[in-house]
């Protein structure tokens, strides 16, 4: 993290003394709900395409507000990507770089509720806190509902404002409770609920030292009710299910313990559908919230985001269980924004938007302007229909090792991705960096990093590479 703690704390709350002096002009400030999903591809939803899954109220934020179409996490890996949603900052910056036990560092995180809290938002978290094991509250938030670790898809134990408690029934119903619960509270101050499900991720134990249980042998586990579903559906495949892996030298590397990559490897169906059950029940709690928002007049004054925290292979290049790397079935994310008070209905983005734009965004909806230290762009402007001349035209993708997956331990990287190209380079495996022309091989398919004629723009983005990397040190 940029300089200490204690100034970047001490930076913020002026701004924000300064930003809640304009606010008091304004009649009203937007309440704000963030809806996060873990593993959730961007093409899982009725919205985005998916031929059979059913969706109905997570449609609904589109159909009533914008879809981004191109969405990225900048590290597509659950720690990493939550720390980047919560501060507006790159991993390399908040300092979440993977997915072990990183409790002590994860209570010290400038978050944005943490800054809208000190301008007075009475301020909610529910779910899976994931940047560390213990399930104590975070600063910034006046009602936590938490687990510990990974948590469990059943009879969940939830540290519910420092009392811990048991739960009967599925881990998304019980989570879904709180949320409604907390919205439909009678006050006074404009409130953010930040809820992180633990659906989609599979069942697994996680130890005290952060390691977990064996990912291969985990399991879906949707809601009893919904375990029937879906049960005939054919499962689309993308065409790089059948990448022969030609050109990519770091997924060719023989692991001690595994099999080679192919289409053996990869999801199975049942495994897709199981992950769509899941879907289901977290479906069914926006439909609660929104119906719990329109029943006490909120709805049109509330900020309602729905993302995901990064994708999931369904045995793309081979792949199953190893998120983390760039390719866009991981990287790509939903992102879907309802305010009708700025946004109009049915809108569709085309432009790049990061994971580290959602805290100076909602910030910004809420009448503050971003702290300095954040390295996103608030989206308001592409909101309102509207593209600021310098708007992105690339961004960083990076990942840092850790050890739960042997497949991509050494795989850590710097990436560069534009709207026609992405340049992967591996930070310590040599000789084998990767160039994809996304307007001719969208499924990331055939490497032409040694093709003679993508020397000049291999150059290119090399030198965009290194300025994204200098502009944010």
């Amino acid at each position: 993290m940029r300089g200490t703690t204690r100034f970047v704390l001490l930076t913020i709350v002026l701004s924000v003394a300064c930003a809640t002096a304009r606010c008091a002009q304004a009649a009203e400030r937007a309440n704000i709900v963030v809806i996060l999903v873990d593993d959730l591809r961007w093409d899982e939803l009725g919205c985005t395409g998916h031929p059979f899954v059913r969706t109905p109220h997570i449609d609904r934020i589109a159909r009533e507000g914008a879809r981004f179409r191109n969405a990225f996490a900048t590290t597509p890996l659950c720690s990493p990507s939550r720390g980047c949603f919560l501060t507006g900052q790159y991993a390399h910056h908040h300092g979440v770089v993977d997915n072990t036990n990183r409790s002590a560092l994860s209570h010290r995180l400038v978050t944005f509720p943490r800054i809208l809290q000190a301008a007075g938002y009475e301020t909610a978290y529910v779910g899976k806190w994931h940047m560390g094991n213990d399930d104590t509250a975070r600063p910034g938030f006046d009602y936590w509902a938490s687990m510990k670790g990974q948590g469990t898809s059943f009879d969940p134990e939830l540290n519910e404002n420092g009392r811990r408690a048991s739960y009967t029934g599925h881990t998304t119903d019980v989570l879904n409770e709180r949320a409604v619960a907390f919205v439909q509270k009678r006050r006074d101050e404009p409130f953010c609920l930040y809820f992180a499900h633990k659906a989609l991720h599979p069942e697994l134990v996680q130890f005290d030292d952060g390691s977990i249980s064996d990912p291969k042998a985990a399991e879906f586990m949707p809601a009893k009710r919904h375990k029937d579903l879906y049960a005939d559906a054919p499962i689309p495949r993308r065409l790089n299910v059948t990448d022969t892996l030609e050109g990519k030298a770091a997924l060719q590397r023989r692991i001690a313990g595994l099999p080679p990559l192919g289409p053996e490897t990869g999801t199975s169906d049942e495994t897709i559908r199981d992950r769509l059950r899941m879907l289901a029940a977290i479906d069914e709690g926006v439909g609660q919230l929104l119906d719990a928002l329109e029943k006490t007049d909120q709805l049109d004054d509330t900020v309602f985001v729905f993302t995901s925290d990064h994708g999931y292979w369904y045995g793309e290049h081979g792949l199953s269980v190893e998120r983390r790397l760039p390719y866009d079935e991981a990287a790509r994310i939903p992102l879907l924004v309802r305010y009708p008070r700025l946004v109009k209905a049915g809108g569709l983005v085309d432009d790049m938007a990061l994971s580290i734009d959602l805290a100076p965004t909602l910030l910004e909806l809420a009448g503050f302007e971003p702290p300095h230290t954040m390295d996103g762009r608030s989206l308001a402007p592409l909101l309102q229909g509207k593209r600021p001349g310098d708007w992105r035209t690339s961004f960083l993708i990076e990942y840092y090792t850790d050890t739960v997956f042997p497949r991509v331990l050494d795989m850590g990287y710097k990436a560069i991705r534009t709207e026609r190209y992405k340049y992967i380079r591996y930070i310590d495996l040599e000789g084998m960096d990767e160039l994809y022309d996304l307007k001719s091989d969208p499924y990331e398919m055939k490497n032409v990093i040694d093709d003679p004629a993508a020397q000049a723009t291999l150059g290119q983005l090399k030198d965009e590479l290194e300025t994204l990397l200098k502009d944010t040190p």
